[in-house]
């Protein structure tokens, strides 16, 4: 059988690897829409510390998977799935090509490959032991993992606390492991098929833009929209503010660091967030991905980018 036609195109790639400036490169060469595949880019007032693209570019370019919630809320992959796939018909309807941009896996994979249709868990019952994992160490949440889900363990081990939480949560409410309703649950929606560019680098290369990055932040006034987040009431443990770059300055606000040794804490936490999505890249992207070298001219990667999907659409 004929393979069915890619309805969208992706680019994905570790942090720091260039994903917004080939994003927009593309859509200067190609009529799109982009739509974010960042788990942290969903929260409003999370711009800077998320290095959420510019307002500029967004008035250029469409741009759809920002400022969706607030940062109390959580926001899933079978969540983002529902909306992407509402995304890419209403943007194909309009004759453009839908772009996927970011680094959130899970979010990619649940557009190609449909998460289940996620079981009724009680409210109470879910919200205490979401305030439980928020007050435990990693340690402690990966070690709750491995016994309630060794099958699917490093995956939520990658994911970091939000997705180690969520595996607790419903291994001990619905009482299967995540990993019994990913193999025997009905998806929630039908795959889509998309041609996926990554964009590769050494990590030497990752770690000094990484570092680029977090000074960047600063500069830009990191300490001041946490300050200010927590002038609105977000707490440290609400979903959006576990992020990396913002319990970090929550932390010197507090008055628990220095500004020097948080700014040094988001650059070790992100280099450790950063090699898990290599990790996650090898292993779990679909087959006939593109890989690109990220430190390669601009136009060169736009290229490749371009030959990639004309080979496929």
């Amino acid at each position: 059988m004929t393979p069915p036609r890619p309805a969208f195109l992706a680019i994905t790639g570790p942090t720091a690897s260039g994903k917004t400036e080939l994003s927009l490169a593309v859509a200067g060469a190609l009529d799109c829409e982009v739509i974010s595949m960042d788990s942290r880019q969903v929260y409003r007032g999370m711009d800077i510390g998320t290095d959420k693209v510019e307002p500029s570019a967004r008035a250029a370019v469409p741009h759809h998977g920002l400022d969706l919630v607030t940062p109390a809320e959580r926001y899933s992959a079978g969540k983002f799935a529902r909306a992407a796939r509402r995304w890419i018909a209403e943007i194909a309807a309009r004759g453009r090509l839908p772009l996927l941009v970011g680094g959130t896996g899970f979010f990619l994979r649940a557009v190609l490959q449909p998460i289940f249709a996620e079981p009724e868990l009680d409210p109470k019952k879910r919200e205490a032991l979401r305030a439980w994992s928020a007050a435990q160490p990693r340690e402690t949440l990966e070690a709750a993992v491995r016994r309630l889900d060794p099958e699917r363990a490093e995956v939520a081990v990658v994911g970091g606390p939000q997705r180690m939480s969520r595996t607790i949560e419903v291994a001990l409410l619905s009482g299967r492991p995540l990993s019994w309703w990913h193999e025997s649950a009905p998806p929630d929606g039908p795959a889509i098929p998309g041609v996926v560019v990554t964009l590769d680098l050494s990590r030497a290369e990752m770690d000094r833009r990484i570092d680029d990055r977090v000074d960047r932040m600063v500069e830009r006034g990191l300490i001041e929209e946490v300050r200010g987040l927590l002038a609105d009431g977000y707490t440290r443990d609400a979903p959006g503010m576990t992020g990396t770059g913002y319990r970090e300055i929550a932390a010197h606000l507090d008055g628990t660091c220095t500004l020097e040794e948080a700014v040094e804490e988001i650059r070790r936490n992100t280099r450790r967030y950063a090699r898990r999505q290599l990790t996650w890249f090898r292993h779990q992207l679909p087959n006939g991905s593109v890989r690109i070298d990220a430190t390669a001219p601009m136009d060169a990667q736009l290229r490749a980018t371009l030959d990639a999907w004309e080979a496929c659409a």
